[in-house]
């Protein structure tokens, strides 16, 4: 039996798919005229092409796939998680190898939030793992300003209505250590909303004083050093992949 074509996708995308950059930078170089397909040079980001059967060039040389590159970082306050920033801060990308092909982060961490980040060129994978239907558990370590109590951890529970209209909830919460002056709470997330955490307790008037992710589904931060960043294994992404296909199939 002969094998099916290939999906027709726009050409910003498979630049994407190919492990090549990002859309966002494959539309730029193709609007700056650098991509050619089958000879032609070609301008338009949404232009259709089919992978495995049509030849794209960048800057005359041909593209192809990379091979797939799941990364785990354990990333520090202070870094922004983007490619670039206008402001000149520090990206995460200060921590890859020259030697890597080109990989984007799956999902965000804000600038003052630490821990767990993957990184990788299979988007495909990354939309997966950051789908909304997925709810895939993330795990922090948030340390507050704060004596928690049961009434603290059963309004987080609970839900609280925001200012923009969308009421956000923990899935689970527990108390970790206090100080004299502080807690640290372990909250577990199945949603991940922007500032998800901090927004709750900022509605709370309660300081947020550190957040750090150590886990995204089955898979833990453990003893990776800050800035470091390392391959998953099989058996870790293997896992990930599980945890990825029990959740999305939960009513």
């Amino acid at each position: 039996m002969a094998d099916a074509p290939s999906k027709k996708v726009g050409l910003a995308r498979a630049l994407s798919k190919l492990g090549f950059c990002s859309r966002a930078q494959a539309a730029q170089l193709i609007r700056t005229g650098k991509v050619r397909v089958n000879g032609a040079l070609r301008r338009e980001p949404e232009t259709f092409v089919q992978l495995g059967k049509d030849r794209i060039e960048v800057d005359g040389q041909p593209v192809t796939p990379s091979r797939k590159i799941y990364l785990m970082l354990n990333k520090p306050r202070g870094i922004v998680t983007t490619t670039s920033d206008e402001k000149g801060r520090d990206t995460v990308y200060k921590f890859l190898g020259a030697d890597l092909p080109w990989v984007a982060p799956v999902g965000r961490l804000d600038k003052a939030s630490e821990g767990l980040l993957l990184m990788t060129n299979d988007s495909e994978w990354a939309a997966r793992i950051t789908a909304p239907e997925t709810h895939l558990d993330k795990t922090y370590d948030a340390q507050i300003a704060k004596i928690a109590d049961a009434v603290l951890l059963e309004t987080l529970k609970k839900g609280i209505r925001m200012r923009e209209g969308d009421t956000l909830r923990v899935k689970e919460v527990s108390i970790l250590r206090q100080g004299e002056r502080n807690s640290w709470l372990k909250i577990i997330l199945d949603e991940g909303k922007n500032r998800h955490i901090r927004r709750m307790l900022e509605a709370l008037e309660i300081e947020v004083l550190r957040l750090v992710r150590v886990a995204i589904g089955p898979l833990a931060l453990g003893e990776l050093p800050k800035s470091a960043i390392r391959s998953l294994t099989p058996e870790e992404k293997f896992s990930l992949d599980r945890a990825v296909l029990r959740s999305s199939k939960k009513p």
